[in-house]
Protein backbone atom coordinates (compact mmCIF):
# COMPACT_ATOMS: atom_id res chain seq x y z
CA UNK A 1 0.00 0.00 0.00
CA UNK A 2 1.30 3.54 -0.92
CA UNK A 3 2.19 6.05 1.76
CA UNK A 4 -0.16 9.15 1.04
CA UNK A 5 -0.11 13.14 1.91
CA UNK A 6 -3.30 14.37 0.96
CA UNK A 7 -2.98 18.26 0.80
CA UNK A 8 -6.46 19.60 1.25
CA UNK A 9 -8.48 22.88 0.71
CA UNK A 10 -11.07 22.98 2.66
CA UNK A 11 -12.71 25.65 0.85
CA UNK A 12 -13.00 24.03 -2.35
CA UNK A 13 -16.42 23.60 -3.95
CA UNK A 14 -17.40 26.64 -1.95
CA UNK A 15 -16.41 25.82 1.36
CA UNK A 16 -18.28 22.82 0.87
CA UNK A 17 -15.62 20.37 1.21
CA UNK A 18 -14.11 21.78 4.88
CA UNK A 19 -17.55 21.06 6.06
CA UNK A 20 -17.80 17.41 4.43
CA UNK A 21 -13.98 16.32 4.81
CA UNK A 22 -14.83 13.96 7.82
CA UNK A 23 -16.90 11.90 4.88
CA UNK A 24 -13.62 11.46 3.06
CA UNK A 25 -11.22 10.50 5.94
CA UNK A 26 -13.90 8.13 6.65
CA UNK A 27 -13.35 6.55 3.61
CA UNK A 28 -9.57 7.07 3.43
CA UNK A 29 -9.35 5.15 6.43
CA UNK A 30 -11.76 2.29 5.50
CA UNK A 31 -9.61 2.12 2.61
CA UNK A 32 -6.81 0.80 4.33
CA UNK A 33 -4.27 3.64 2.42
CA UNK A 34 -1.82 4.81 4.62
CA UNK A 35 -2.25 8.69 5.78
CA UNK A 36 -1.66 11.93 6.89
CA UNK A 37 -3.49 15.03 5.92
CA UNK A 38 -2.47 18.42 5.42
CA UNK A 39 -5.08 21.58 5.41
CA UNK A 40 -3.93 24.51 3.36
CA UNK A 41 -4.86 27.99 4.79
CA UNK A 42 -4.92 30.17 1.63
CA UNK A 43 -3.55 30.80 -2.13
CA UNK A 44 -0.48 29.03 -2.54
CA UNK A 45 -0.04 27.37 1.05
CA UNK A 46 -0.29 24.21 -1.19
CA UNK A 47 2.88 25.22 -3.66
CA UNK A 48 5.00 25.63 -0.09
CA UNK A 49 3.38 21.75 1.44
CA UNK A 50 3.99 19.92 -1.54
CA UNK A 51 7.62 21.23 -2.17
CA UNK A 52 8.60 20.82 1.45
CA UNK A 53 7.00 16.47 0.68
CA UNK A 54 9.62 15.92 -2.15
CA UNK A 55 12.12 14.56 -0.10
CA UNK A 56 10.21 12.46 2.05
CA UNK A 57 8.86 9.18 2.45
CA UNK A 58 5.55 9.65 0.93
CA UNK A 59 5.01 7.67 -2.18
CA UNK A 60 1.52 10.26 -3.53
CA UNK A 61 1.24 13.57 -2.78
CA UNK A 62 -2.54 13.31 -3.17
CA UNK A 63 -4.31 16.99 -3.92
CA UNK A 64 -7.93 17.27 -2.27
CA UNK A 65 -9.54 19.75 -4.05
CA UNK A 66 -10.00 21.47 -7.76
CA UNK A 67 -8.07 22.10 -10.65
CA UNK A 68 -6.86 24.82 -8.77
CA UNK A 69 -5.54 22.61 -5.84
CA UNK A 70 -4.20 20.44 -8.43
CA UNK A 71 -2.13 23.52 -10.19
CA UNK A 72 -0.57 24.41 -6.61
CA UNK A 73 0.46 20.82 -5.68
CA UNK A 74 1.76 20.09 -9.05
CA UNK A 75 3.80 22.95 -8.92
CA UNK A 76 5.01 22.00 -5.53
CA UNK A 77 6.77 18.38 -6.25
CA UNK A 78 7.05 18.81 -11.03
CA UNK A 79 10.34 17.41 -11.73
CA UNK A 80 10.28 14.99 -8.70
CA UNK A 81 9.88 11.41 -8.21
CA UNK A 82 6.90 11.97 -6.80
CA UNK A 83 3.44 10.82 -7.97
CA UNK A 84 0.48 13.77 -7.96
CA UNK A 85 -2.91 12.15 -6.44
CA UNK A 86 -6.38 13.52 -6.99
CA UNK A 87 -9.60 13.24 -4.92
CA UNK A 88 -11.62 15.73 -7.24
CA UNK A 89 -13.25 18.18 -5.05
CA UNK A 90 -13.77 21.06 -7.28
CA UNK A 91 -16.28 22.68 -9.27
CA UNK A 92 -14.43 21.82 -12.34
CA UNK A 93 -12.16 19.21 -11.92
CA UNK A 94 -10.90 18.81 -15.63
CA UNK A 95 -7.42 17.82 -14.61
CA UNK A 96 -8.86 14.88 -13.08
CA UNK A 97 -11.62 14.12 -15.86
CA UNK A 98 -8.23 14.64 -18.48
CA UNK A 99 -6.68 11.65 -16.19
CA UNK A 100 -9.69 9.33 -15.97
CA UNK A 101 -10.11 9.58 -12.75
CA UNK A 102 -13.81 9.22 -11.61
CA UNK A 103 -15.70 12.36 -10.76
CA UNK A 104 -18.49 12.62 -8.10
CA UNK A 105 -17.33 9.03 -7.01
CA UNK A 106 -15.10 9.19 -3.69
CA UNK A 107 -14.92 5.42 -3.33
CA UNK A 108 -13.85 5.35 -7.27
CA UNK A 109 -11.02 8.08 -6.73
CA UNK A 110 -9.46 6.40 -3.60
CA UNK A 111 -9.70 3.04 -5.80
CA UNK A 112 -7.42 5.13 -8.84
CA UNK A 113 -4.88 5.65 -5.80
CA UNK A 114 -4.46 2.40 -4.71
CA UNK A 115 -4.61 0.47 -8.13
CA UNK A 116 -4.30 3.22 -10.74
CA UNK A 117 -1.93 3.69 -13.39
CA UNK A 118 1.32 6.09 -13.49
CA UNK A 119 1.88 8.50 -16.20
CA UNK A 120 4.47 11.95 -16.99
CA UNK A 121 2.57 14.88 -18.71
CA UNK A 122 4.11 17.49 -19.73
CA UNK A 123 4.52 20.94 -18.30
CA UNK A 124 3.66 25.21 -19.68
CA UNK A 125 5.88 27.29 -17.99
CA UNK A 126 4.70 30.77 -17.67
CA UNK A 127 6.26 33.97 -17.11
CA UNK A 128 5.15 37.10 -16.22
CA UNK A 129 4.46 40.45 -14.28
CA UNK A 130 2.78 39.05 -11.15
CA UNK A 131 -1.35 39.85 -10.96
CA UNK A 132 -1.51 43.02 -8.69
CA UNK A 133 -3.35 42.73 -5.49
CA UNK A 134 -7.02 43.02 -5.63
CA UNK A 135 -9.53 43.38 -2.75
CA UNK A 136 -9.61 40.15 -0.58
CA UNK A 137 -7.02 38.41 -3.45
CA UNK A 138 -4.10 38.85 -2.77
CA UNK A 139 -1.18 39.09 -5.61
CA UNK A 140 0.42 35.93 -5.78
CA UNK A 141 3.75 34.94 -4.39
CA UNK A 142 7.28 33.46 -5.84
CA UNK A 143 8.13 30.01 -4.77
CA UNK A 144 11.94 28.95 -5.46
CA UNK A 145 10.24 24.96 -6.37
CA UNK A 146 8.92 26.98 -9.58
CA UNK A 147 11.89 28.29 -10.98
CA UNK A 148 13.49 31.60 -10.87
CA UNK A 149 12.49 34.50 -13.56
CA UNK A 150 14.62 35.46 -16.03
CA UNK A 151 13.39 39.11 -15.54
CA UNK A 152 13.35 40.74 -12.21
CA UNK A 153 10.05 41.02 -10.19
CA UNK A 154 8.62 38.41 -12.40
CA UNK A 155 6.06 35.57 -11.68
CA UNK A 156 7.16 31.87 -12.96
CA UNK A 157 4.41 29.32 -12.98
CA UNK A 158 3.67 26.01 -14.24
CA UNK A 159 -0.05 24.82 -16.26
CA UNK A 160 -0.54 21.37 -16.64
CA UNK A 161 -4.18 21.69 -17.68
CA UNK A 162 -4.93 25.22 -19.42
CA UNK A 163 -3.66 28.82 -19.49
CA UNK A 164 -6.14 31.64 -20.80
CA UNK A 165 -6.77 34.83 -20.26
CA UNK A 166 -9.25 37.90 -21.61
CA UNK A 167 -12.67 36.77 -20.75
CA UNK A 168 -12.27 33.37 -19.55
CA UNK A 169 -9.76 34.91 -17.22
CA UNK A 170 -12.71 37.72 -15.99
CA UNK A 171 -14.72 34.18 -15.38
CA UNK A 172 -12.17 32.76 -13.06
CA UNK A 173 -11.49 36.19 -11.51
CA UNK A 174 -15.32 36.60 -10.55
CA UNK A 175 -15.03 32.92 -9.57
CA UNK A 176 -12.57 34.15 -6.75
CA UNK A 177 -14.51 37.09 -5.74
CA UNK A 178 -17.59 34.78 -4.81
CA UNK A 179 -19.50 35.21 -7.84
CA UNK A 180 -22.52 32.57 -7.98
CA UNK A 181 -20.88 31.00 -4.94
CA UNK A 182 -24.31 29.02 -4.74
CA UNK A 183 -24.24 27.30 -8.21
CA UNK A 184 -21.63 24.20 -8.44
CA UNK A 185 -20.14 23.06 -11.38
CA UNK A 186 -20.76 23.58 -15.05
CA UNK A 187 -23.73 25.09 -14.22
CA UNK A 188 -21.70 27.63 -12.51
CA UNK A 189 -18.90 28.08 -15.62
CA UNK A 190 -22.25 29.24 -17.72
CA UNK A 191 -23.50 31.83 -15.27
CA UNK A 192 -20.11 33.18 -14.42
CA UNK A 193 -19.57 33.31 -18.58
CA UNK A 194 -22.60 34.92 -20.13
CA UNK A 195 -22.00 37.93 -16.68
CA UNK A 196 -18.28 38.22 -18.05
CA UNK A 197 -19.05 38.83 -21.51
CA UNK A 198 -22.24 41.18 -21.03
CA UNK A 199 -19.50 43.39 -19.10
CA UNK A 200 -16.54 42.63 -21.36
CA UNK A 201 -14.75 45.83 -22.65
CA UNK A 202 -12.22 45.03 -25.57
CA UNK A 203 -8.68 45.31 -25.45
CA UNK A 204 -5.93 45.13 -28.51
CA UNK A 205 -2.78 42.74 -28.36
CA UNK A 206 0.09 40.87 -29.85
CA UNK A 207 0.56 37.52 -30.38
CA UNK A 208 2.64 35.05 -31.48
CA UNK A 209 2.51 31.59 -32.05
CA UNK A 210 5.63 29.10 -31.84
CA UNK A 211 7.61 30.56 -35.21
CA UNK A 212 4.65 32.28 -36.59
CA UNK A 213 4.81 35.61 -37.27
CA UNK A 214 3.80 38.21 -34.49
CA UNK A 215 0.34 39.79 -35.27
CA UNK A 216 -2.12 42.25 -33.48
CA UNK A 217 -5.49 40.76 -32.33
CA UNK A 218 -8.53 41.90 -30.69
CA UNK A 219 -8.97 40.11 -27.47
CA UNK A 220 -12.83 40.17 -27.66
CA UNK A 221 -13.00 36.19 -27.53
CA UNK A 222 -10.85 33.64 -26.26
CA UNK A 223 -7.02 31.86 -26.26
CA UNK A 224 -6.13 29.25 -24.32
CA UNK A 225 -3.08 27.13 -24.29
CA UNK A 226 -4.58 23.80 -23.63
CA UNK A 227 -3.39 20.53 -22.61
CA UNK A 228 -6.87 18.56 -21.97
CA UNK A 229 -9.91 18.88 -23.59
CA UNK A 230 -11.99 20.65 -21.54
CA UNK A 231 -11.55 23.00 -18.52
CA UNK A 232 -14.82 25.06 -16.81
CA UNK A 233 -16.33 21.90 -16.03
CA UNK A 234 -15.98 20.26 -19.13
CA UNK A 235 -16.65 22.83 -21.66
CA UNK A 236 -14.89 21.08 -24.79
CA UNK A 237 -12.02 23.54 -25.63
CA UNK A 238 -9.50 21.57 -27.34
CA UNK A 239 -11.59 18.53 -28.91
CA UNK A 240 -9.94 15.73 -29.05
CA UNK A 241 -6.90 17.09 -26.51
CA UNK A 242 -4.85 14.72 -23.90
CA UNK A 243 -2.33 15.53 -21.71
CA UNK A 244 0.33 12.66 -23.15
CA UNK A 245 1.40 14.21 -26.11
CA UNK A 246 4.81 16.11 -27.37
CA UNK A 247 3.03 19.54 -27.30
CA UNK A 248 -0.20 21.58 -26.11
CA UNK A 249 -2.87 22.75 -28.33
CA UNK A 250 -3.65 26.21 -29.00
CA UNK A 251 -7.29 27.76 -29.18
CA UNK A 252 -7.69 31.26 -30.56
CA UNK A 253 -10.70 33.06 -31.41
CA UNK A 254 -10.72 36.93 -31.49
CA UNK A 255 -12.80 39.70 -32.96
CA UNK A 256 -15.65 38.01 -31.96
CA UNK A 257 -19.09 40.33 -31.57
CA UNK A 258 -20.77 39.69 -27.62
CA UNK A 259 -23.87 38.04 -29.23
CA UNK A 260 -21.06 35.72 -31.52
CA UNK A 261 -19.70 34.82 -27.82
CA UNK A 262 -23.05 34.21 -25.95
CA UNK A 263 -23.99 31.96 -28.69
CA UNK A 264 -20.92 30.00 -29.12
CA UNK A 265 -21.37 28.67 -25.60
CA UNK A 266 -23.19 25.55 -26.40
CA UNK A 267 -21.09 24.77 -29.56
CA UNK A 268 -18.11 24.81 -27.21
CA UNK A 269 -19.86 22.78 -24.34
CA UNK A 270 -19.74 19.98 -27.10
CA UNK A 271 -16.66 20.90 -29.43
CA UNK A 272 -17.89 21.98 -31.73
CA UNK A 273 -16.55 25.68 -32.08
CA UNK A 274 -13.29 24.84 -33.89
CA UNK A 275 -13.92 26.65 -37.34
CA UNK A 276 -17.02 28.55 -36.36
CA UNK A 277 -17.25 32.16 -38.41
CA UNK A 278 -13.83 31.43 -39.67
CA UNK A 279 -12.49 32.71 -36.45
CA UNK A 280 -12.14 30.20 -33.96
CA UNK A 281 -8.69 28.34 -34.47
CA UNK A 282 -7.23 24.69 -32.79
CA UNK A 283 -3.31 23.92 -33.72
CA UNK A 284 -0.49 22.09 -31.79
CA UNK A 285 1.73 24.82 -30.38
CA UNK A 286 4.81 24.58 -27.77
CA UNK A 287 5.60 28.47 -27.54
CA UNK A 288 3.06 31.49 -27.11
CA UNK A 289 3.63 35.10 -26.50
CA UNK A 290 1.12 37.48 -25.73
CA UNK A 291 1.85 41.55 -24.79
CA UNK A 292 0.37 44.95 -24.83
CA UNK A 293 0.71 47.49 -27.59
CA UNK A 294 2.55 51.24 -26.89
CA UNK A 295 1.45 54.42 -27.86
CA UNK A 296 2.22 53.87 -31.46
CA UNK A 297 0.73 50.24 -31.85
CA UNK A 298 4.02 48.22 -31.56
CA UNK A 299 4.39 45.32 -29.13
CA UNK A 300 6.28 47.03 -25.95
CA UNK A 301 8.09 44.45 -23.24
CA UNK A 302 8.16 47.58 -20.90
CA UNK A 303 3.66 47.57 -19.77
CA UNK A 304 1.20 45.44 -19.81
CA UNK A 305 -2.22 45.94 -20.50
CA UNK A 306 -4.49 49.02 -18.50
CA UNK A 307 -6.92 47.85 -17.35
CA UNK A 308 -4.35 44.68 -16.44
CA UNK A 309 -5.13 41.81 -18.90
CA UNK A 310 -5.06 38.48 -16.20
CA UNK A 311 -3.67 35.43 -17.19
CA UNK A 312 -5.03 32.63 -15.50
CA UNK A 313 -3.40 29.15 -15.04
CA UNK A 314 -5.62 26.31 -14.22
CA UNK A 315 -7.88 28.71 -12.69
CA UNK A 316 -5.13 30.35 -10.51
CA UNK A 317 -4.98 33.87 -11.27
CA UNK A 318 -1.23 34.79 -11.89
CA UNK A 319 0.09 36.80 -14.42
CA UNK A 320 -0.93 39.73 -16.45
CA UNK A 321 0.98 40.95 -19.56
CA UNK A 322 3.74 40.17 -21.27
CA UNK A 323 3.25 36.77 -20.62
CA UNK A 324 5.87 33.82 -22.53
CA UNK A 325 4.22 30.33 -22.54
CA UNK A 326 6.93 27.25 -23.43
CA UNK A 327 5.65 23.65 -23.28
CA UNK A 328 8.60 20.98 -21.71
CA UNK A 329 7.68 17.15 -22.16
CA UNK A 330 7.96 14.91 -18.88
CA UNK A 331 7.09 17.59 -16.20
CA UNK A 332 5.11 15.58 -13.21
CA UNK A 333 4.32 12.38 -12.61
CA UNK A 334 0.30 11.48 -11.91
CA UNK A 335 -1.60 8.55 -10.78
CA UNK A 336 -4.54 8.22 -13.39
CA UNK A 337 -7.56 5.91 -13.84
CA UNK A 338 -6.61 3.05 -16.48
CA UNK A 339 -8.41 4.47 -19.30
CA UNK A 340 -8.44 8.32 -20.23
CA UNK A 341 -10.35 9.90 -22.42
CA UNK A 342 -8.67 10.70 -26.03
CA UNK A 343 -5.70 8.05 -25.57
Amino acid sequence: MPLVACITNPNARDGKLGKNFHKIEEALASSGLDHDVFMTEGTGHAIEMASGLRDSDYDLIVAIGGDGTVHEVANGIRGSSKRLGIIPMGNGDDFARAMGIPLMDLQGAIDVLRNGTDYTVGGIRVEGPRAPEYPGIPSPKHFPVTGEPSKEGNLVRWSFLECDGGVTSSINRMKEEGHFSWISGQKKYTFLAIKAILSWKSQMAWIKVDDQPGRKVDLTGLFAMMQAETFGGGYRVAPGMQPFGDSASIVLGFGLTKLQMLSVMGPLEKGQHVGKWGKISMEPCRRFEIKALDSEGNPTDEKGHEPPLFISLDGEISMTTPVSFEFHQGQLNVRGGQRPPNV
